[in-house]
C-alpha cells in the first residue's frame, strides 16, 4: 500500500518559531504513522502574488516564473496539505497570502477547465496556526481563505489547530497540550482514526 505523502508550507518569516514548530511536531507524528514527508519553507522561495493578468484562464497553469513553478507539482502528488502560519494583523503571512493567491491557477484547471488534481478523490488540507492575542475572532477570517484554498486545491478542510496568547520564539513550548495535539493530529490522518477525539482540535463546523 503506498504511504500517505504530507506537504507542509512554513509560513513564517521566523524559523524554530511558535507555528514552526506546530508543523514540527504534526510531521513527527505523520512519519511515526508511516508518511512520507516533504517541507517548503516559504519565506526561503521566491513567490510572488497574483497579479490577475488571466494568462491561467485557458491553460490552468501560471505564466510568472518564480518558485511556484516547482511548489505546483508539489501539491498535485501531495495527499495531505498541511499549512502554518502565525497571524499577522488579523491575517496570514504575506508569503503565505501569495501561496494562496497563486493557486487560481488550480482553481481555473478545476473550475474552468474541469480538470479535477485528485480523479474525484479530494486530499486533505490542514491549517495549524498562532496568534499574539486572545480576541475570539482571531481566527475566522483566516479560516475563511484557507478553506478557499484548500478546495483550489481540490483538498478537503478537514481540521485546524489554532493556539491564542503566544508571541515569543518558541512560547509554544510552555503549550505542551499544544505540540502534542499537532503531533497526534500527524498520527491520525495518516492512519485514518476519527479525530472527533482530539480535544482543541478546531474540525468543520466547529465555530
Amino acid at each position: 500500500m503506498k504511504k500517505p505523502s504530507v506537504l507542509m508550507f512554513y509560513g513564517s518569516p521566523r524559523r524554530g518559531g511558535n507555528s514552526d514548530l506546530l508543523g514540527d511536531f504534526f510531521l513527527s507524528g505523520a512519519e511515526e504513522a508511516g508518511a512520507t514527508v516533504e517541507r517548503v519553507r516559504l519565506y526561503k522561495r521566491d513567490i510572488g502574488p497574483c497579479i490577475e493578468c488571466g494568462g491561467c484562464d485557458t491553460t490552468g497553469e501560471c505564466v510568472l516564473e518564480d518558485d511556484m513553478v516547482s511548489i505546483y507539482p508539489m501539491i498535485q502528488q501531495a495527499d495531505i496539505v498541511v499549512v502554518s502560519s502565525p497571524i499577522f494583523f488579523y491575517n496570514i503571512t504575506s508569503r503565505t497570502q501569495a501561496l494562496v493567491e497563486r493557486s487560481q491557477a488550480l482553481w481555473v484547471r478545476k473550475y474552468v477547465l474541469k480538470k479535477r488534481a485528485t480523479e474525484g478523490k479530494a486530499r486533505q488540507g490542514v491549517f495549524l496556526s498562532v496568534g499574539a492575542t486572545k480576541g475570539r475572532l482571531l481566527f475566522d477570517g483566516v479560516k475563511r481563505v484557507l478553506r478557499y484554498f484548500f478546495d483550489a486545491l481540490d483538498a478537503d478542510f478537514v481540521a485546524g489547530l489554532f493556539i491564542r496568547g503566544v508571541e515569543k520564539r518558541a512560547e509554544i513550548k510552555s503549550h505542551p497540550y499544544a505540540l502534542e495535539r499537532a503531533r497526534q493530529l500527524g498520527h491520525a490522518l495518516v492512519t485514518g482514526q476519527g479525530l472527533s477525539s482530539l480535544e482543541d482540535v478546531w474540525l468543520p463546523g466547529k465555530k
